[in-house]
């Protein structure tokens, strides 16, 4: 009997401690799209695009929208053979998280030619080939030619600047970091690492650049993507026109405050992980907004809590001192559940979706039926004169077997939703199989236990609240 309840104590303590000590810690499941708000991007690739390919664009994609920042959890995931689903839950600034998943990156060094001040080409309105007759700007980019782009990163006004062919590209680029301010320089910079054969580019570029006065634009380099000016700094007057910068490294100054801190880590970001393999065209752009997952939410929840509710009482009825042990092991399943969504989450960066609660739900009636088939095999041991004690004991061996095949067949048909199935159905598996895992695990290590304890005290026989009672 002792050991039956220091067992059924390590278990309360496990489940109940486990979510009490997780809050504390302010750990709590994070929230998918569908309840926190969010955006939801399409992207389609050209049609033959092999898989491969679209698993290395993901994999640049996430560490584009990890290193932004702005995005809480970002699931990215392929959908049928050219298509792309990326999720961005929590999203602060839905135009640069955009801008991070479906640009293609095509990144690009280029030395500054000719810079006109205002944000019209010179060239407007003269019928150039490949000049748009309005902006006077290049229309499609080529960087291996000229190109008159517009940068609109100065401080004051637009500037249009004319581009020579690219002397570096992002392959170029062995990594960047942001640096924060310095006593000797408030502004916030970039720290720029190259590969060797961009180091010698480099140092070639910035030669020929340092070469021209101060305040002569051919002085800037521009770092252009996808056709469009990023920024263009221009070579620190203590470079030697003979030799340029060397050694592979490279300090790229901007602005101060918060609005240098930002275009800081844009710029690193864009010079680490500038390029995709492939051009994708934005299909469709969902936006959620926080409102309506909070209404879900609070929807699943209380679909959750009455069908709870329901299932008290009928166990209650049905099954008296038996029917407490099935409700207060429900509150151990829903505390492990819920401490194991959270630690996920804290982990591996788990989200709960509004198709996961619907998974939970659906795994608290699987965990009620495991504890109906117990509680039948048990009152059919008793009907046939066995103590209740040892009705209890063999009853559970008996319902063990019909539980494992039960959730056998659960745990395989979520693990084969989990491995095909995408978007809000693999959320749904999901949190199936974590809770018929969780109720595998409880039936012996909590239900057994409690059951054999309250089978040797007045609950067990004596009264019509009693296993005994609830049997005949």
């Amino acid at each position: 009997m002792t050991r039956r309840v220091v067992g059924l104590l390590i278990v309360l303590v496990l489940a109940w401690g486990g979510l009490a000590l997780a809050i504390a810690n302010g750990l709590t499941p994070l929230l998918g799209l569908d309840l926190q708000g969010g955006t939801a991007v399409v992207l389609t690739a050209p049609v033959g695009t092999p898989t491969e390919v679209l698993e290395d664009a993901i994999a640049v994609m996430n560490l584009r929208i990890e290193g932004i920042g702005a995005v809480q959890e970002p699931e990215i995931a392929i959908s049928g053979e050219n298509t792309v689903v990326v999720q961005l839950p929590g999203v602060e600034d839905e135009a640069r998280a955009i801008e991070a998943v479906g640009s293609t990156g095509l990144l690009s060094f280029r030395p500054v030619l000719v810079s006109v001040p205002g944000s019209i080409g010179p060239l407007a309105g003269t019928n150039t080939p490949g000049i748009d007759n309005e902006t006077g700007l290049t229309i499609e980019d080529d960087i291996h030619g000229e190109a008159w782009l517009l940068d609109q990163g100065v401080a004051f006004d637009s500037v249009v600047i004319l581009v020579g062919p690219a002397q570096l590209e992002g392959s170029h680029v062995a990594g960047a970091n942001t640096l924060p301010p310095n006593p000797n320089d408030p502004g916030w910079a970039v720290s720029l690492d190259l590969t060797g054969e961009g180091g010698v580019r480099f140092a070639q570029m910035t030669a020929e650049a340092a070469g021209f006065p101060g305040n002569d634009p051919r002085r800037q380099i521009a770092i252009v993507l996808d056709g469009e000016i990023i920024t263009a700094p221009s070579v620190n007057q203590g470079v030697s026109p003979a030799t340029g910068i060397t050694g592979g490294t490279a300090l790229i100054t901007v602005g101060g405050g918060e609005e240098g801190q930002r275009e800081a880590n844009d710029l690193a970001v864009v010079l680490r992980y500038g390029s995709l393999p492939i051009a994708f065209e934005i299909s469709a752009v969902n936006k959620v907004s926080g409102t309506l997952g909070k209404d879900s939410l609070q929807a699943g929840i209380l679909a959750g809590a009455i069908g709870l509710a329901l299932v008290t009482i009928v166990l209650l009825i049905v099954y008296r001192s038996l029917g407490l042990v099935a409700i207060v092991g429900l509150t151990v399943f829903g505390s492990l559940l819920i401490t194991v969504f959270a630690l996920a989450g804290e982990w591996f960066g788990l989200t709960l979706t509004l198709a996961g609660i619907t998974g939970i739900i659906v795994a608290i009636g699987i965990t009620a039926d495991s504890y109906i088939v117990y509680f039948e095999r048990v009152k059919e041991k008793v009907r046939q004169g066995y103590p209740v004690e040892e009705a209890t004991e063999e009853g559970f061996r008996l319902a063990y077997r019909t539980i494992l095949t039960a959730d056998t067949v659960s745990f395989l048909a979520a693990l084969l939703l989990l491995m095909l199935a995408v978007g809000a159905v693999k959320g749904f598996a999901l949190s199936l199989l974590i809770a018929t895992i969780l109720d595998v695990l409880i039936a012996p290590a909590y239900t057994r236990t409690t059951a054999l304890i309250l089978s040797d005290t007045r609950l067990g026989a004596g009264g019509a609240f009693s296993i005994e009672g609830a049997s005949r």
